[in-house]
């Protein structure tokens, strides 16, 4: 082993403590130093350890949940875009349902020797899920951005939308059109997102409409991300007189205007609605649909930039960068009907 060390080390230039540092793993050596001690082991015929094994393919994974719901082909594409700009190969490993899981994703990208991976909405944004699988794979030396949820177990550089800010502008939004009894239609109660815009959500309500904790949070209602959910989710805030409906993404925002239709009633001249994440083709929805606006552009740069800070040896902190959302007024909300107002 020591011939071995002395002679890696006489052909990279360097001593034998820095090639043990690099054999090991251990931080504290500039990249192009590494890189020089990877080199040599290659010339001379080395077989580099597991860990240090050339990534040259160049790609990068990127797991979503599912393609459905159009914010999420919105993501890979400005993910795409950034790391193919950077000269990286995106591989788009999507979530099925009855396919493939979150972990059998991980471990095929592992497999292939992917650079690094880029998680959208995974499971670190459930907060009954194991986090020790990202641990793992950080044992593994894979470099990892999570994207749309946040844990304090996971070592590792998270990019989320400020949702709590966005509960506020809808709110805001709405009460300046004279609604007060607005409801919130919302995804399932474990995830982080879900968790935020609820606390935001009822924070609005008692600052701006002045309910109690008590009636705000009886004006939110759980359901799922989809455009059903959203139309079993705003017809149980119908039954308790909302006039206006905050909804946790454009999808449950359509089946949220499908459920007011279904009662013979008008958007926005009945009931308001709001959706979540101003998805493409959203625009051109009837009526165009009131929005708040995920900046998915610099949400998906910034996971790129922190992903590739991370391969190249400079890690980004491991810490929460928050992006702030926009609210986009459309047709989809109008001042509340004279009667309630």
């Amino acid at each position: 082993m020591t011939a071995r060390l002395a002679d890696i080390a006489a052909q990279a230039g360097v001593s034998e403590a820095t090639v043990s540092r690099v054999l090991n793993g251990k931080p504290g050596v500039a990249a192009a130093t590494r890189e020089s001690v990877l080199a040599a082991l290659d010339l001379l015929g080395y077989e580099r350890p597991a860990r240090l094994r050339r990534r040259s393919a160049g790609l990068v994974g990127l797991i979503t949940p599912e393609l459905e719901n159009p914010i999420f082909p919105a993501f890979a594409q400005v993910i795409s875009q950034g790391l193919t700009r950077q000269g990286y190969t995106p591989v788009l490993a999507t979530q099925t349902p009855g396919g493939s899981t979150e972990d059998e994703l991980t471990e095929m990208l592992v497999e292939r020797g992917v650079a690094g991976i880029i998680f959208v909405s995974g499971l670190h944004a459930d907060t009954t899920a194991d986090m020790q699988r990202y641990e793992k794979l950080r044992g593994q030396g894979v470099p990892f951005v999570l994207i749309n949820g946040f844990s304090p177990h996971v070592r590792a550089p998270f990019v989320s939308p400020d949702d709590r800010t966005a509960m506020r502008l809808a709110v805001s939004h709405l009460a300046s059109l004279g609604h007060h009894r607005v409801g919130l239609a919302v995804g399932p109660s474990r995830f982080v997102p879900v968790l935020r815009k609820v606390e935001g959500f009822v924070a609005a309500l008692r600052e701006r409409l002045g309910h109690s904790e008590e009636s705000a949070r009886s004006l939110v209602q759980h359901s799922l991300f989809t455009l059903e959910g959203g139309q079993a989710a705003t017809s149980a805030l119908l039954d308790r007189g909302c006039t206006a409906v905050v909804c946790a993404s454009d999808m449950m925002a359509l089946g949220a205007v499908r459920a007011v239709r279904e009662r013979g009633l008008a958007v926005p001249a009945d009931v308001s609605v709001i959706g979540f994440d101003d998805s493409p083709l959203i625009a051109f929805t009837d009526p165009p649909l009131t929005t708040i606006r995920q900046p998915v552009t610099a949400m998906g740069q910034a996971a790129v930039r922190a992903l590739l800070e991370e391969v190249g040896g400079t890690p980004a902190p491991h810490s929460e960068f928050v992006f702030l959302p926009e609210l986009v007024v459309r047709g989809s909300t109008a001042a509340a009907p004279a009667e309630q107002g």
